[in-house]
Order: C-alpha cells, then structure tokens, then sequence
C-alpha cells in the first residue's frame, strides 16, 4: 500500500494528509552532536543511487565495438541526453556537461517513479530537502561555470547591468536581475519539482483510500467505488509521466542556466 499515515475523522476512518510524507525514523545515531535519523527516504535515495551507478558501470564493463544489449541500453540513454539536452540546449561545448546532465535526469528520475513503484510507493522528491539540495548544487554549477568563463567582475556585471539598457532603469532592474538569478531560480527549480510530486502523490491516496472506504462503509456509496478505482489507475498513469516529465525539466533548466551562464553578454 501507499504510506499512509492519517488523522480519523467522525467515521473512524483514516484520511489521507500530509503526514504520508512524514515517515518514521528506522535509525537514530548522534555524530559530534548532530543527531541523524535513518528513514525510508534515505533507504530509497541510496539504493537509487545505486541502481544508477551499478547501471551505467556494467554498460560499460566490458564495452565492443559491436554492443551488448546493456551497452546499448546505457549509451541509448545516455545520448539521450547528451545530445537531447546539453548540445540542443548549450551548444558545443554543452559536450562536457552530459556526463553531469546524465547523472542528474536519472537520479532524478529513479527518485521520482518511486512514487508509483510497489514497496516503496513513495517520490523521495516530495521531500522538499532533496529538491533543494539538487537546486543548490545547479546554483553553484552555472554560477562557476559563468566565473570561470567570463571572470568573476565580468560575470556578476552582466548579470546586474544587462547591455542595451537605460541607465535610469538600473535602479529598477539590477535588484531584479540578481534576485531572479540568484535566488529565484533555485527556489523555482526546487519547488516546481517538490511541488509536482507532493501533489501527484497525495491525489493518489486520495483515490486509493477513497476506494477503500467506499466498499468498507457499509452503504449506497459503495456503488462509486469503481469509480474511485478507475481514476486511481489512470492517475497511477498520469502520475508516471509527470514523474518523467518533471526529472526532464529539471534537467533541461539547468542546462539553460548553465548555457546562459557561457554566453558572451557577460
């Protein structure tokens, strides 16, 4: 079943809420003084990473000009984005940023069909640290990228006095330019992808408990318990691409950051 964790209403029955997204810790340890817990969360995010990595390594491992149907797999996918993503979207030199594109999309998107997958039933991106982390790291990314290229003065000059524009406006624009590139993007980037999983994932409960509880009352309701049924599966469906969709976002806008970062304006 789906986490659930509910508040009883008048019937005694549980309501799907929010607290589905608040699991209980498996492990509690102190290291230094912080102390760390242990979740389903941390469990589902390392074997991700894991899948991930054991993945593309065995790709690899024994690679021929002639490739094996898991060679194939891997570079299919990894082209995918290579040239999808990071040449479509930054250019030429977007060549040297797939590796990290790569790894980003399908972390992301192990982390996010975990929502509908059995067992785990749970996006570890509906928990809005994961999201952010992963918004911090692309902040930190193309504002380097932008640095390095153009130097640190050149850089944050562009960003703060876009060229073509009224002195007079400045006033005005500068505070607007750096907020929205250096705060606004990341919280954007982050909560879009934490908010799409949030929601998919308590409307899911929602009609899943609501079959449950349909058959279960004991009255005339039960007769719209198909219904509820019916449209648990096709939200299951439309669920999973938006799981898709969202870590390909994700993705795509930070390779437009990082393109925007390199371009000569700065």
């Amino acid at each position: 079943m789906l986490a659930i964790a509910c508040d009883k209403g008048d019937s005694g029955y549980c309501a799907p809420s929010t607290g589905a997204f608040r699991l209980p810790s498996l492990v509690d340890f102190t290291v230094l003084g912080v102390r760390f817990e242990i979740t389903k969360f941390t469990l589902l995010l390392l074997f991700g990473v894991a899948v991930v990595c054991v993945f593309f390594l065995a790709s690899v491992r024994r690679s021929s000009l002639v490739p094996s149907k898991l060679q194939w797999m891997g570079e299919s996918a990894y082209r995918v984005i290579r040239d999808g993503v990071a040449r479509d979207t930054i250019g030429p030199e977007g060549v040297k940023f797939a590796p990290y594109l790569a790894s980003l999309f399908f972390f992301l998107l192990v982390m996010n069909v975990y929502g509908v997958l059995p067992l785990a039933q749970i996006p570890v991106t509906a928990k809005i640290s994961y999201p952010a982390f992963l918004a911090v790291i692309s902040l930190i990314l193309f504002n380097y990228v932008g640095i390095r290229h153009h130097g640190a003065a050149k850089y944050f000059k562009g960003i703060a006095f876009p060229s073509g524009v009224p002195k007079a406006m400045y006033l005005i624009l500068t505070p607007i330019e750096l907020i929205s590139t250096l705060i606004v993007r990341p919280f954007t980037l982050a909560v879009r992808l934490f908010a799409n999983m949030f929601a998919g994932h308590l409307l899911l409960l929602v009609f899943i408990t609501g079959t449950t509880y349909l058959l279960n009352t004991g009255n005339f309701s039960a007769i719209f318990s198909p219904l509820s049924f019916v449209m648990s599966i096709v939200m299951t469906f439309f669920e999973l691409f938006v799981e898709m969709l969202q870590a390909y976002v994700f993705v795509v806008l930070t390779a437009s950051y990082i393109s925007g970062a390199l371009v000569e304006e700065h």
